[in-house]
């Protein structure tokens, strides 16, 4: 466990020093080269300013007008035939979304059942087994200015219900 301690203490700072040292060695102009990534860096942050309110507006539109709830009543009796806590189905709807209004979610769900119950273990595990993907494919794909992203959206969708039925099966087989 000391040995993890320190791997996880000092892999970052010699990370960084292997890269400045090759860099010189390479006569690579080490520091111009950061600064122009840290103007690349602040570029890209403000081109993709509009991208994230778009999206922030639209979670909280679909959140505040009920439509999220709306469509819970129609499918929490067939989820409830399956096994599946209807506590946790508006998370798998929300993650590919938005990461903050899922963790708001988890974070919510673990308050309300327990860090230790099982539905807040599988909010846990979903959380760590899903991904933002209409998040990461409006702000990275528009910030670079790829249009059409069809092929990326369905894989990203099917990686995320994977992911989900994933965290449905373990958290079921080793706490359920």
């Amino acid at each position: 466990m000391q040995i993890i301690s320190a791997v996880s203490l000092w892999f970052i700072p010699v990370l960084i020093g292997f890269i400045l040292i090759y860099g010189t060695l390479k006569k690579v102009p080490t520091y111009e080269t950061f600064v122009e990534g840290g103007k690349e860096g602040i570029k890209m942050a403000v081109s993709i300013i509009p991208f994230l309110v778009g999206m922030m507006v639209a979670i909280s539109v679909f959140r505040a007008s009920g439509a999220l709830d709306y469509m819970m009543e129609y499918i929490r009796p067939i989820i409830e035939k399956a096994g599946i806590p209807a506590e946790v189905i508006p998370l798998a709807i929300i993650r590919p979304i938005s990461g903050n209004a899922a963790l708001g979610m988890t974070s919510d769900l673990i308050s309300a059942h327990g860090p230790d119950s099982f539905i807040g273990i599988l909010a846990s595990t979903i959380q760590g087994s899903t991904d933002t993907t209409f998040y990461v494919l409006t702000v990275y794909f528009g910030a670079v200015g790829i249009k059409k992203m069809g092929d990326a959206l369905k894989v990203g969708l099917l990686a995320d219900l994977a992911g989900f039925a994933a965290a449905i099966i373990v958290v079921t087989i080793l706490f359920g």
